[in-house]
């Protein structure tokens, strides 16, 4: 049910985070591709690379921050 306007958008920011992602360190991409694209635990995550979990949730909540202003400075928000 969605117009040609929201598709536009859609499409506007799946193209943006896939640009924010690809510009990511690898580690930092591997990471946050694990745990927000193949829904990975923590854990996992933790196993996988060898970091501590303290490691691993400041790695992400840092990406979570440099994503959000990409994307304010893309004009996803206000």
């Amino acid at each position: 049910d969605g117009s040609v306007e929201e598709e536009f958008e859609k499409r506007r920011l799946a193209e943006v985070i896939n640009a924010f992602v690809s510009s990511l360190p690898n580690t930092e991409q591997k990471v946050f591709l694990c745990r927000y694209w193949y829904m990975d635990s923590l854990s996992a995550i933790c196993k996988q690379f060898g970091f501590s979990e303290s490691k691993v949730k400041s790695m992400l909540m840092r990406t979570r921050e440099q994503l959000r202003e990409f994307l304010k400075k893309e004009g996803f928000f206000v």
